[in-house]
């Protein structure tokens, strides 16, 4: 899972900065197996920091992380989902904000 091609939607690309899109998706790779197809990443700021609360269903994970270095932190919920096509045997994982899905 999640070993294939990544993609992220409009709103991603415009509202998320690069060094976030790049530190979930290290998340998710570093993870350990199994994972589940569905992860949810909820950001948030505290005492100007961003703290990135990091779960998913089956088999349960739950994670928070707090980056202090962050040049511009933001508030936002973010999925990434990982897509399966048998037929092809290949994986094809997505990164889009919650009011996109």
């Amino acid at each position: 899972m999640f070993k294939g091609d990544k993609f992220m939607t409009r709103g991603v690309h415009e509202r998320i900065p690069i060094e976030l899109q790049l530190f979930i998706w290290e998340t998710i790779a570093n993870m350990p197996a199994p994972k589940d197809y569905f992860q949810v990443f909820d950001l948030k700021i505290e005492n100007s920091m961003q703290v990135i609360h990091h779960y998913s269903e089956q088999p349960e994970y739950d994670k928070t992380y707090v980056l202090t270095v962050v040049e511009r932190p933001i508030t936002a919920k973010i999925y990434v989902i990982d897509d399966y096509f048998e037929d092809e045997d290949k994986h094809i994982a997505t990164m889009l904000l919650a009011e996109e899905y």
